[in-house]
């Protein structure tokens, strides 16, 4: 009888150490996979040239270590992964290139995240016509396609730099967390807690950026997480149509210079192949982390 009863105390001991819904294994394995792309570009300049992204540092077209080209050139040990058209080493361009594009990808989503967060706590706490305004301007602004206009300004504007990139792209990454996080206040205004602090006296900022903002943290870092990876999509969507920066490396430039330069005709694979396999282990990092933080926020999610 003691024995069943230490066992049960010890499976309960162990079950309760999983009870962390932050322990959430989609959540540990998207992390993890974000995570390496962030040390491929720390480590990576540590133990690998970075200048081997400049044209001209190596032998052209070399395939990857253990693959043969249509010349029947051999990948080698100095070029692991091959190099382009320019003689550029794809190692390299992956090191630099992958931190750059993630770069692009979370400053944008900071950006449109911090207005959303502002203008959607505005609208949904003050009401009134602070609340119309917002509304109708988030409204507005949504119904606009956001590539086309991000084409013709970026045309117009020529060679930017990845910050600039990332600050036209958040002006277009507001607009759905300001609606979503407006819904979620409206329903939160009129709850117990609130009204205690409006009762206590305290400012408007601080019942709202104290009192309700932490209750809308794991929304809100789902919500983040979405605004990443829509503004990598559209990052990468500029820079292959020739688009963004022209002088730093990134996945989408990568890959707009291997269609650019017939890398699919001349089966040069890896040139596009490799950056395109790396963007897809990004998303899925993206995506596994956004269904953790689903789960997460809602306990009916997870796995009983």
């Amino acid at each position: 009888m003691t024995d069943t009863t230490d066992l049960t105390a010890r499976e309960r001991k162990r079950m309760r150490r999983f009870e962390n819904p932050w322990l959430n294994p989609k959540l540990l394995w998207g992390a993890g996979l974000l995570l390496s792309i962030v040390a491929l570009g720390l480590l990576g300049r540590i133990f690998w040239d970075p200048d081997l992204v400049f044209t001209g540092s190596g032998m052209l077209k070399i395939p990857p270590v253990g693959f043969e080209n249509l010349r029947g050139q051999e990948g080698t040990l100095a070029n692991p992964l091959g190099t382009d058209g320019g003689g550029r080493d794809l190692l390299a361009l992956l090191i630099v290139g992958a931190p750059n594009t993630l770069y692009v990808g979370v400053l944008a989503s900071l950006i449109g995240m911090t207005l959303g967060i502002s203008l959607g706590f505005s609208a949904g706490f003050i009401g009134g016509r602070t609340d119309d305004t917002i509304r109708v301007l988030s409204d507005v602004m949504i119904t606009i396609p956001p590539l086309l206009i991000l084409v013709v300004v970026q045309a117009a504007y020529g060679d930017v730099s990845l910050t600039m990139m990332a600050i036209l792209i958040a002006g277009f990454a507001w607009q759905s967390p300001t609606r979503l996080i407006r819904a979620q206040v409206l329903s939160m205004r009129e709850s117990g807690y609130v009204q205690m602090a409006r009762l206590s006296g305290a400012p408007t900022s601080h019942i709202m950026f104290r009192e309700m903002l932490p209750n809308l943290v794991p929304y809100l870092f789902g919500s983040f997480i979405a605004n990443v990876t829509t503004s990598i999509v559209t990052a990468v969507g500029l820079e292959v149509l020739g688009l963004g920066p022209q002088r730093i490396p990134t996945l989408g430039r990568t890959i707009y210079e291997a269609i650019n330069n017939g890398a699919l005709i001349q089966n040069l694979w890896w040139w596009w192949g490799i950056p395109t396999a790396l963007l897809a282990v990004m998303f899925i990092g993206l995506l596994l982390i956004n269904l953790g933080l689903d789960e997460v926020s809602n306990p009916r999610l997870r796995k009983l």
